[in-house]
């Protein structure tokens, strides 16, 4: 072990991959599948998202719930909001992801000195197919696919989980990430250290909540900065 560090914790959406379509342009193509106007960016889809975490079944409900708050908000019924949401999974290929510059060889290096979880938010069967896709599916000791298994980050629920399966505690664990709102903020609530790494470096100007540690890439976790 390094330090007094046992336990590392990732996070998966845009830290240890990213999808090759952003979301603006899936969703600029769902609608102009429907044939519907463009009626709400995908930044008020993601504000949503958390609101409808506990009450949906699967990640394709909960997109069908938030599109149907989203198309009433634009004027429209919710029919409309659930058509655009169907087009959306269709358009969207949970296969079409890439790691990122280091992911995969960050895993590894570290998995030789550390035991090693993935918490994530995200319905289990689509984070599944992104971590198959990228060649890591069998990297973690343990996943947490909070907002299913447990509330979704930033609760500290995710991460005390994490840490029991892998015998570990928030004083002797880091969580990597690279969202301020839900890694870093909910690193913090439950006691672990943070890494940020923003995604394709896009950090301006204080960050808020303050990691303990910011890296411009995971190749930088070569040197673990603990």
């Amino acid at each position: 072990m390094t330090g007094d560090v046992d336990a590392i914790c990732f996070d998966l959406d845009d830290t240890l991959c990213t999808y090759r379509r952003s979301g603006a342009d899936v969703l600029t193509r769902a609608f102009d599948r429907a044939g519907v106007a463009r009626l709400w960016a995908v930044e008020e889809y993601h504000d949503l998202y958390s609101d409808y975490l506990a009450e949906s079944t699967d990640a394709d409900d909960l997109r069908r719930r938030c599109f149907a708050e989203l198309a009433v908000d634009a004027g429209h019924d919710r029919e409309t909001g659930r058509v655009v949401a169907d087009e959306f999974a269709a358009v969207r290929d949970q296969e079409a992801v890439d790691p990122l510059p280091g992911a995969r060889e960050a895993v590894e290096a570290l998995s030789d000195r550390y035991r090693l979880g993935l918490v994530t938010n995200g319905a289990p069967e689509m984070q599944r197919t992104k971590l198959e896709a990228i060649g890591l599916a069998d990297s973690f000791e343990t996943v947490v696919y909070a907002g299913y298994d447990t509330p979704a980050k930033p609760a500290a629920e995710p991460f005390t989980t994490a840490l029991d399966a892998l015998e570990s505690t928030p004083g002797r664990a880091v969580h990597v990430g690279n969202s301020l709102s839900s890694d870093v903020a909910g690193a913090r609530a439950a006691g672990l250290r943070s890494v940020w790494v923003p995604f394709e470096n896009r950090s301006t100007g204080t960050p808020d909540p303050t990691p303990d540690y910011t890296l411009e890439t995971l190749a930088d976790l070569a040197t673990p900065p603990w």
